[in-house]
């Protein structure tokens, strides 16, 4: 699990390769990971949009941007956590992931930038 903490927004993530949605024959590689954003802070923020930087290890790269996480936008209250589960599939067996999410503050309105950590996608027999 890599973790971050912006602003008081804390982030963290952990990946699953889903060798059962995989078909390396066709590199189609897919892995799941979990995201847990915890709210450190005194005020209650909301996740407004998201924006991923996705790396294959044959050097190709794509970028994903859009409202909220998996069609929410949540609001996270002080001390509280939000956490949801996506995927991502990759044409080689190893690749990563890092973004951004934009954050705005209950009390004020403001908006501010999360990082979201970059962290490996890779299927477990390549740590052999």
């Amino acid at each position: 699990m890599v973790t971050a903490i912006t602003d008081g927004v804390k982030v963290s993530v952990e990946t699953v390769y889903q060798p059962e949605y995989s078909n390396p024959a066709n590199e189609h590689y897919m892995f799941a990971y979990r995201v847990e954003i915890s709210n450190l802070s005194d005020y209650a923020v909301q996740l407004m949009r998201r924006q991923w930087f996705i790396f294959d290890s044959n050097s190709s790269r794509r970028e994903v941007e859009g409202e909220g996480v998996v069609g929410l936008q949540p609001i996270i209250q002080p001390g509280e956590t939000h956490i949801y589960v996506s995927g991502c599939n990759l044409k080689t067996d190893m690749g990563s992931m890092k973004g951004a999410y934009l954050m705005k503050r209950d009390i004020d309105g403001s908006e501010f930038e999360v990082d979201i950590p970059e962290f490996q996608l890779v299927a477990p027999y390549k740590l052999n």
